[in-house]
This record gives C-alpha cells, structure tokens and sequence, in this order.
C-alpha cells in the first residue's frame, strides 16, 4: 500500500510531499524548503506529522485535514480506504 499526499504551505515554493509506501519501506516527509524526514515506521511518520504541521501552515487547510483523517484511518485500519 502506498500513501501519497502534496500540501501547498505559505512558507514555501514547493509542496510538502508526505509518503507512506509500505512495499518499499519508504516513510518520509519532504518539507517545503526540500529538506526531509524521514522515519522507520509509519506510525512514526504520523506522529511527527501530528507534532509539527498545523493546518494554518497550509494554503488549503481542508486538504491537511483530509490527510490528517485518512492517516487516522490507516493508524486504526492499517489502510486509508
């Protein structure tokens, strides 16, 4: 399964890229000044999202949201469907 989410943020020409892709093992945040995250897991991944975005970052809060909701899905389901 592969989760892939691109946020535009106000601080930054390039999106925030946020990945989850479990077949390869790949967990990572790219920020908007392209340096990067990245984690062993993807409840690690989850975590530092919750710790260190916050919707106002964001030029369209409700799709922060949207990723906020289906990396809760994916933490209570294993999946984002």
């Amino acid at each position: 399964m592969k989760m892939e989410f691109s946020l535009s943020s106000f601080d930054g020409a390039l999106p925030v890229e946020v990945t989850i892709d479990e077949e390869n093992g790949r967990y990572m945040i790219r920020k908007s000044d392209s340096s990067g995250e990245y984690f062993n897991s993807p409840n690690e991944l989850i975590e530092w999202v919750k710790a260190h975005f916050h919707e106002e970052d964001f030029c369209h809060p409700d799709e922060f949201r949207g990723m906020l909701d289906k990396l809760a899905d994916y933490e209570l389901n294993g999946s984002y469907f």
